[in-house]
């Protein structure tokens, strides 16, 4: 029998997170550069070129891909044979993993989890607890797979209960738009299917724990009927010209992963999970021996990419901005963004709403500013700031209104706004600057200076006031509220569709 301690679940846990945190899997960064070099759309070309130049950066930095450094899931395989020292239950040593995983000095990670999620959402500072999921299976060897799933991705997750005669591909193809560009593209599709409800969900979600292979697939030819399905999903998806981002483009996601398993004879359960431009996933095993590292990557095997600003890039200065200049900006207009932005994301815009129904005064001005939605990682030895890439700007559509009534020119975020707020952008004259998810450290290099300017008791969550150079967005939702999410994947799907009709 092997005898595991608890202190090597501990360390090899924690040493897993700070890996995943800035280097991509191999695989991932393969097929990436397959993407980017296929990629004919130059505003989804660009976007991959700053995910992978930040990926680079970020494993030769060792700091993290993106600044949302996801929650804990970990699938657990625990061999009849093992034998405990006794100390901990399996729980208790995964989450003291993620405790000192998340809190490495060299390394600090962003705590993002909130306690009493319906009423208080309070932050456990540590990023515990993990969600764990345990099987036993033969043998007398500790196999734990572990992943950090942003917010971004997980809150596209999308189930259904189909009737066993309805076609999965074609509620795919339906959903996928309707997920929209939050969970940063391109990634992975993983789908469960069968079992019940929450089964289905599980699976989905453990599927994408496997590794890209869709190439390699597609080259041999599938040997299953879920090899076919994948292969089916995949280029259903691709042919909806979503792209990178959400920009337009071939590549919008890199493969389909699914597992399944048997079901009620009247039902068919079907999930689906997407995984994100900052894909984090490893895989431990122990035997009784130690704790298990993670071999460090060949950076020589990361394509030769290094994303430069476009000799076309607006450079704009935030400190004399202007509505004449905003109304100036067409979408797809890239931009370089100089000077002074305040922050602000869900629980300062929160806030300010619930002081303004008090008739309270804001303690500050947003009249003709601009506001980044982020929550950076802390600074670690001579940062200014972590990285900080921008959250789903989406979460902050019903607060646009308000927002805009308080003077605010323009807002930086990622992926596509709701009517609702194009709406508002478009009667107020303003305009909605898309920065690039999955870029955190390039974009946090844009930031020269960061001080707290309200709500510091808000943590990643409070308003600073950022100085910035040469900060790169796009126009995404202009003046006259005309939205690239919407124009850009329609143009690029009838593109894809005319080449598929073109004779071989």
């Amino acid at each position: 029998m092997a005898l595991i301690r608890s202190d090597d679940v501990i360390e090899s846990v924690a040493q897993a997170l700070q890996h995943i945190s800035y280097f991509h899997p191999m695989d991932y960064i393969e097929a990436l550069g397959r993407a980017y070099e296929l990629e004919e759309s130059p505003a989804a070309r660009d976007a991959i070129a700053q995910i992978l130049t930040n990926s680079r950066m970020c494993a030769e930095g060792h700091r993290p891909i993106c600044q949302d450094t996801g929650i804990v899931a970990a699938f657990v395989k625990v061999g009849m044979g093992v034998t405990w020292d006794g100390r901990m239950t399996l729980n208790d040593m995964i989450n003291e993993g993620v405790r000192r995983g998340y809190n490495d000095p060299d390394n600090k990670l962003r705590a993002s989890i909130v306690a009493d999620p319906a009423f208080a959402r309070v932050n456990t500072r540590d990023n515990t607890p993990a969600v764990v999921h345990v099987e036993m299976v033969a043998g007398e060897h500790l196999e734990i797979a572990l992943a950090a799933k942003g917010g971004g991705s997980e809150n596209k997750s999308k189930f259904v209960m189909l009737n066993p005669s309805d076609s999965i591909v074609d509620w795919v193809v339906k959903t996928v738009p309707l997920m929209g560009a939050g969970w940063c593209p391109p990634g992975m599709l993983g789908i469960g299917i069968g079992g019940t409800a929450e089964k289905a969900m599980v699976m989905a979600k453990e599927s994408l724990m496997g590794p890209i292979d869709m190439a390699e697939l597609k080259a041999r030819g599938p040997r299953s009927r879920i090899e076919e399905l994948r292969i089916r999903i995949f280029d259903a998806v691709n042919a909806l010209g979503i792209g990178a981002q959400g920009l337009g483009g071939l590549s919008t996601i890199l493969d389909v992963k699914i597992l399944d398993c048997p079901t009620h004879a009247a039902s068919k359960p079907v999930a689906m999970i997407p995984n994100c431009a900052a894909t984090r996933h490893a895989h431990v095993h122990l035997d009784g021996s130690g704790p298990a590292y993670l071999p460090q990557p060949d950076l020589s095997r990361w394509p030769k990419v290094d994303w430069k600003p476009s000799a076309e890039a607006i450079r704009v200065d935030l400190d004399t901005l202007t509505p004449e200049v905003v109304a100036s900006w067409q979408p797809g207009d890239r931009l370089l963004l100089n000077g002074k932005m305040l922050t602000g994301r869900d629980a300062a815009h929160k806030r300010i709403e619930d002081m303004l129904a008090k008739g309270e005064e804001l303690p500050l001005s947003f009249k003709g500013r601009v506001i980044y939605y982020v929550g950076p990682v802390d600074p670690v030895r001579d940062e200014v700031v972590g990285p900080a890439g921008p959250t789903t700007a989406t979460r902050m559509d019903k607060f646009t209104g308000m927002m805009l009534d308080q003077g605010l020119l323009a807002m930086v975020g990622k992926a596509e706004r709701g009517p609702v707020a194009i709406e508002a952008i478009r009667d107020a004259k303003s305009a909605y600057l898309m920065a690039v998810g999955g870029a955190a450290y390039l974009v946090a290099r844009a930031i020269k200076g960061a001080k707290v300017l309200a709500f510091e008791d808000l943590g990643m969550e409070a308003i600073y006031e950022f100085e910035v150079q040469d900060m790169p967005v796009t126009v995404a939702v202009d003046a006259q509220g005309t939205s690239v999410h919407n124009t850009a994947p329609a143009i690029w799907a009838k593109k894809i569709a005319e080449k598929q009709m073109e004779p071989a």
